[in-house]
């Protein structure tokens, strides 16, 4: 069941300029996870996945529109104090665009995706919780 339906903000100047680059510089990481997204999670009523699709001023790693789901692949730059606090700011601004934002790390891609392929279908497999709060729900 789709959480919102309607289109994301329209990306700016900046992120949209920013997509061919990122998408030529992928880690092995969100290489594999792309790979095995699409192997294993084919396009099945609306799940359609997108990589790095800018939404406002930010470019997502990974969308489902239909499910108004975000996976973000992180790496080590990631566990920095100061980027954890860019990510959370990033993540609220996106949550507030009613999107759920996941978040997993490179170690878990390359030495666990069967575990994260499962919190990504048991995410496309859970309902509204609530429409005053979609896209509020931490992962």
């Amino acid at each position: 069941m789709a959480w919102n339906r309607e289109n994301p903000k329209p990306p700016s100047p900046t992120a949209a300029l920013n997509i061919p680059r990122l998408r030529k510089a992928m880690t092995d990481a969100e290489h594999r996870f792309w790979q095995a997204l699409r192997r294993e999670l084919p396009e099945t009523q609306g799940r359609h996945f997108r990589r790095q699709m800018a939404i406002g001023r930010y470019v997502a790693d990974f969308v489902c529109l239909g499910e108004r789901l975000i996976i973000e692949v992180d790496g080590a730059v990631h566990d920095d104090v100061h980027q954890r606090q860019r990510d959370a700011e990033r993540d609220a601004c996106l949550r507030g665009e009613n999107f759920r934002v996941m978040r997993v790390t490179n170690k878990d891609v390359i030495l666990d995706m069967p575990s994260v392929l499962r919190r990504i279908a048991m995410a496309l497999a859970t309902p509204t919780p609530n429409p005053s709060l979609q896209g509020r729900v931490e992962f």
